[in-house]
């Protein structure tokens, strides 16, 4: 089969699209910054092959992509870095037409979109984002569906929404699940009854790799929407009830993630976003299921069961503030 390789491969969406590959019995690359951090994570496979990278070195990237049929590109930066986004883009995208790579998946985000004009939204929403992070993940895209269009090589786009999982600890869930497993108090960013999606991580790999091998998903944006509309409110509950426990949190607000942003450069960061918690961008990915058929979703009741158990295993020690975000692959 063709070779794939995923950069970015050490996030929690790059994990689970390996564990999709390695069920699939297909040889893939890794490649990420640390070597270390590769080899422990997939070192184990026999069907992957670790390499490593410096976005910042043009000659590094191509050897990163070189013998590459599809790239999956997952490349994460600090939230308060988004003008990396298009900048790393145009590198790697350079480098795979260089080296022959005949397509890429891009993991993308609602932040495109901009405030919801309909809901839910569907890929014929406009994009529009009001933020200086929706541009720049606009700008990325575009790129690559310029590059499409040029027929350089095949692009295609999966948006995500706010994900969870075993692991996943920059979720509006992670407190919560950690919370609920040491018999603390979870701090959350509110509102919280307001609707919202989660997509269970482990989930996604199995859509990323039936979408790149489908000659009709490229040149365009798809959507996956979560396990269903709920709220943070609901889905804390949940996981306390099935922790044994009462709920017990506390809720800020957008000022309060102000206050903090003056300490902390991630919450500065988040206050642009927090229109995602008051206008949430609710998916309609009937367009993805015709495509691909089948879409498993794993029930939250469920997800949320397995993941607490892997927090409970884990033994986390709470993260700071910073490490709740809105979307998961920034």
């Amino acid at each position: 089969m063709d070779k794939v390789a995923l950069f970015g491969a050490s996030g929690v969406i790059g994990q689970s699209v390996a564990q999709a590959l390695q069920a699939q019995g297909r040889a893939y690359r890794v490649v990420g910054r640390s070597k270390a951090s590769l080899q422990r994570e997939f070192g184990a496979d026999p069907l992957a092959e670790v390499a490593t990278w410096n976005p910042d070195d043009a000659d590094s990237i191509r050897a990163a992509a070189r013998g590459i049929h599809t790239l999956i590109y997952m490349v994460g930066v600090n939230y308060w870095q988004f003008h990396l986004h298009p900048q790393l883009m145009r590198r790697t995208l350079d480098a795979a037409i260089a080296e022959g790579v005949q397509q890429v998946l891009l993991i993308g985000t609602v932040y495109p979109y901009g405030r919801p004009r309909t809901t839910p939204v569907t890929e014929d929403h406009p994009r529009e984002p009001h933020t200086f992070k929706g541009r720049m993940r606009k700008e990325q895209e575009d790129l690559l569906l310029a590059e499409h269009a040029a027929g350089r090589i095949r692009g295609t786009i999966l948006r995500l929404p706010d994900f969870y999982g075993p692991g996943v600890d920059k979720s509006f869930l992670y407190r919560p699940f950690l919370a609920a497993a040491q018999g603390k108090r979870a701090q959350l960013i509110g509102p919280i009854d307001a609707p919202h999606e989660f997509i269970y991580v482990p989930d996604v790999g199995p859509v990323v790799t039936a979408l790149m091998d489908e000659p009709r998903a490229y040149g365009r944006w798809w959507n996956l929407a979560g396990a269903g509309v709920t709220s943070q409110r609901e889905l804390v509950k949940e996981i306390f009830a099935q922790a044994g426990r009462p709920p017990k949190f506390t809720t800020f607000g957008k000022g309060m993630v102000r206050l903090m942003g003056l300490f902390d450069p991630f919450m500065k960061e988040l206050v642009e976003m927090h229109y995602l918690l008051t206008e949430p961008v609710l998916m309609d990915d009937s367009a993805l299921r015709g495509l691909l058929g089948t879409v498993r979703k794993t029930p939250y009741s469920e997800g949320i069961r397995q993941t607490l158990a892997a927090t409970r295993a884990a033994a986390v020690s709470p993260a700071p503030a910073a490490t709740a975000r809105p979307r998961p692959a920034p």
